[in-house]
């Protein structure tokens, strides 16, 4: 066994693997935007890992991207609950300790369209920011617990923007209130994950998510085979959703939170 930096090829292998867990992976892989380091044995790769802002480790092996982990100074440590924990165990001695670590996050998984929920969802346009970025930014407060538009209000429009124009971002928007929103983390052609589900408070507890989550998948299922996302275990309103639109539990993630 030997520490390499995989190929595209390489990496697109081992994320075949488990598609679903390495959804993130797979996506960055694809797009360039990857700074990855591995651990290959007669080839084939048994761990992989990203370090970059969040440190995204995979596979077996983990324990060895410590010292890169170590130095990069990550928000985030984030990924299938074994391999992070493998990985943190090697390198918590030589990090701060994290503001939270949220063990035990269900990835839910849907194949099969829903019935329709017949709201007025659509792709997010350029027009729609200057409702977008706030709703973004209180969607990251809530999950995260960080102001982005405090700690970094130019990158994080340049990011909502970003998703925007690539078209990973969907609302429903109703008489200036945003209705539901979110936006996809990862994109292969394999699966689409979600991340950050959101209803404007004064829209609450009025079916809106699960109406919205239902047309969002249907349209996502028409161009891949799989949405998923994951879903801190306390928030016990939104796994309600995902399980009431058929959504089905598989693996657990873990986020360490700096």
């Amino acid at each position: 066994m030997r520490s390499v930096t995989p190929t595209l090829d390489q990496v697109l292998v081992f994320c075949a693997e488990q598609p679903i867990e390495r959804v993130f992976l797979e996506d960055i892989a694809r797009r360039g935007l990857g700074r990855f380091s591995a651990l290959e044995k007669d080839g084939r790769l048994l761990a992989l890992c990203h370090v970059g802002a969040n440190v995204v480790p995979s596979g077996k092996g983990t324990a060895l991207f410590a010292d890169a982990t170590a130095r990069g100074q990550a928000r985030m440590i984030i990924g299938e609950e074994r391999a992070v924990g493998e990985l943190w165990d090697a390198a918590r001695e030589r990090m701060p300790v994290p503001r939270d670590d949220r063990p035990g996050q269900p990835v839910y998984v849907l194949d099969e369209p829903p019935e329709a929920g017949g709201t007025g969802l659509r792709r997010a346009t350029v027009g729609d920011l200057e409702l977008l970025v706030p709703a973004c930014a209180a969607a990251h407060h809530e999950e995260i617990g960080i102001d982005p538009l405090r700690r970094d209000p130019d990158g994080f429009r340049w990011r909502t923007r970003a998703q925007v124009e690539e078209g990973r971002s969907w609302l429903w928007l109703e008489d200036g209130v945003i209705r539901f929103k979110a936006e996809a983390s990862a994109w292969t052609p394999t699966a689409v994950q979600l991340q950050q589900v959101w209803v404007d408070p004064v829209s609450r507890n009025r079916g809106d998510a699960k109406r919205a989550m239902r047309d969002l998948c249907r349209l996502l299922l028409e161009q891949v085979p799989t949405v998923c996302l994951f879903v801190r275990p306390e928030n016990v309103a939104a796994i309600r959703v995902y399980e009431g639109i058929g959504m089905r539990r598989t693996i657990s993630y873990r986020s360490l939170i700096f």
